[in-house]
């Protein structure tokens, strides 16, 4: 079924950001999506948090695949610019287009199905090269768009609807990104929106790769008894590592911040993301003990969730290339084509 049109009901009232908009200037088509999906929560979570960041919608860039997850780049930001890709492509088209426009906020939604299977080999390059770009899993461990066979993300054990048990390991998107060097790992549940708006915020002004991984679940196929990524299985063994708040930089506020049980980290365009350690002596910015206490509360049934790992610190994918500063969309031909004899000239100083 295409996505409907949301009628535009005007509402006067309605508060308005630093740029004169509204959160409804920030949402797209009526979701087709099944009545009480964890994706539309996720979409509520992005429509709020785009609000308040107060980002021009024409200079959001929105990317999917292909799965339930994919169609929520239509229920967001409808005067953004919007690529739909093939299945499992996403985090490959998104590096294109980063290379090519650096001054675009990319978006990129993807599901387990999509990003954990056949688009496994992309995501991981995409961490590994460090493309600027919020990529958001919306994570219910089902393909339910084929009818709710196991996705790569199911946990051992767990159960489909008709009580068939999975019996593969599941990848978990924090872990592979811990180990390809990410430098912003977080999970939140679909059903946390008080928690998933900060992580959200902090995700999209991080300079490099933003991976999130959202517990969505799936009404339809993985939402019963035997589910690990049931709405009831997902509070009744959530895990918050880190009580997560974004503090956007600004020059008339003046925040003090306690020192007890704290750890504040300094974006690189000034911005903090605040983070207060529920398990004492967590550390955001550990690589190795943060994969450690993942494994220790995988072990026990737990799902965590926060801001889990924080690196400022890595060049992106423009550093590493030494990009021009300026975007190569703007650029004029004579810069990006500049004829046969330089190309000559750099031939000739490699023999």
């Amino acid at each position: 079924m295409p996505s409907i049109t949301k009628p535009l009901v005007p509402l006067l009232d309605l508060p308005r950001n630093g740029i004169g908009l509204t959160v409804r200037d920030y949402e797209g088509s009526m979701s087709t999506l099944c009545a009480g999906c964890g994706h539309d929560s996720i979409t509520a979570a992005l429509v709020q948090a785009l609000w308040e960041l107060e980002v021009q919608p024409h200079m959001i860039a929105k990317l999917s695949g292909i799965g339930c997850s994919s169609k929520t780049t239509a229920y967001f930001a409808g005067t953004a610019h919007g690529f739909n890709s093939v299945h499992g492509r996403m985090a490959a088209i998104a590096t294109g287009a980063a290379a090519a426009n650096r001054d675009l906020l990319y978006v990129g939604v993807s599901g387990d199905g999509d990003s954990l299977s056949i688009g496994l080999g992309h995501l991981m390059h995409a961490m590994r090269r460090n493309v600027r770009m919020l990529y958001i899993i919306e994570n219910n461990g089902v393909y339910g768009l084929t009818k709710g066979q196991f996705s790569a993300s199911a946990d051992l054990g767990s159960t489909l609807k008709h009580g068939k048990a999975n019996i593969f390991s599941p990848i978990d998107p924090v872990s592979v990104g811990l180990s390809m060097g990410a430098t912003f790992l977080a999970r939140s549940f679909s059903g946390d929106k008080q928690q998933l708006i900060p992580i959200l915020k902090a995700a999209a002004r991080h300079r490099g790769f933003a991976l999130v991984d959202v517990i969505s679940p799936c009404v339809t196929f993985n939402d019963h008894e035997g589910s690990t990524k049931s709405y009831h299985y997902t509070r009744e063994h959530e895990v918050q590592a880190t009580d997560s708040d974004f503090i956007p930089l600004r020059d008339e506020v003046i925040a003090e911040i306690p020192a007890n049980g704290v750890r504040a980290v300094t974006m690189h365009d000034g911005s903090v993301l605040r983070f207060r350690s529920v398990p004492e002596g967590y550390d955001p910015t550990d690589r190795a003990s943060v994969m450690n206490y993942l494994e220790q509360r995988h072990d026990a049934g737990e799902v965590v969730t926060g801001v889990l790992f924080v690196d400022e610190s890595s060049p992106d994918l423009h550093d590493l290339n030494r990009s021009s500063e300026t975007a190569l969309v703007h650029l004029p031909q004579t810069a990006l084509c500049p004829g046969s004899s330089v190309l000559d000239s750099i031939q000739q100083s490699w023999r």
